[in-house]
């Protein structure tokens, strides 16, 4: 992309954020940095990431389908209280980049201690219920592990997973998850890198 197409990508994002009701009776969510509510001083650590995400991964299911590309959009905003609220879309696409269908869909909240430990609690569509724990790695990244999985007797097998978040120097998003699924060691499961479409960047980056 030129120099003049990434200015032009960056302030569309810093001036766009989530759509919203005019008539909610209470503050609306943001993810935008520059609008709304001031971010609640022990979410700080978290700040680069809050805002849009969207661009494309690799899924392997080693046990089911393989490896396949996949396109998602995370979100990353909050409403001045100490969390982060999360929500992750995927869609399937095919090998030529064409979008097939909706395909997986968690969400969750984020939260940081005082001594910047996170927890996420996250929700997957499919019949599960996760609890990570971890931390920052550096200013611009970020790694968490299951502590607690609670699944419905329809969700499939599924008994650790772990993830890193990232900065990258460019501005983009970049993370990757290992799971153990249906009875298999803990492997690589997803990785993607997005690139954000609503919010500011402000924030470190990794070298």
């Amino acid at each position: 992309m030129s120099d003049s197409g990434e200015a032009l990508q960056t302030q569309r994002a810093s001036e766009r954020n989530l759509p919203q009701f005019d008539d909610l009776p209470i503050g609306p969510d943001t993810a935008n940095l520059g609008q709304g509510a001031e971010l609640h001083p022990l979410c700080q650590p978290l700040a680069p990431l809050v805002g849009v995400w969207r661009g494309e991964g690799v899924a392997e299911y080693p046990s089911l389908l393989g490896e396949f590309p996949y396109g998602q959009q995370i979100t990353f905003a909050h409403d001045g209280r100490p969390f982060l609220v999360y929500e992750a879309r995927a869609w399937l696409l095919s090998p030529s980049g064409e979008v097939l269908n909706p395909a997986a869909r968690e969400v969750g909240w984020w939260r940081v201690d005082e001594d910047e430990a996170v927890e996420a609690v996250l929700v997957h569509a499919f019949g599960i219920c996760e609890i990570f724990f971890g931390g920052p790695t550096s200013e611009a990244s970020w790694e968490l592990g299951t502590e607690a999985i609670v699944r419905s007797e329809s969700a499939r097998e599924t008994t650790a997973a772990a993830r890193l978040y990232g900065i990258l120097d460019d501005g983009d998003l970049a993370y990757a998850e290992e799971r153990a699924l249906r009875g298999l060691p803990m492997q690589a499961h997803l990785s993607a890198r997005l690139q954000r479409v609503v919010g500011e960047a402000r924030c470190p980056k990794l070298a």
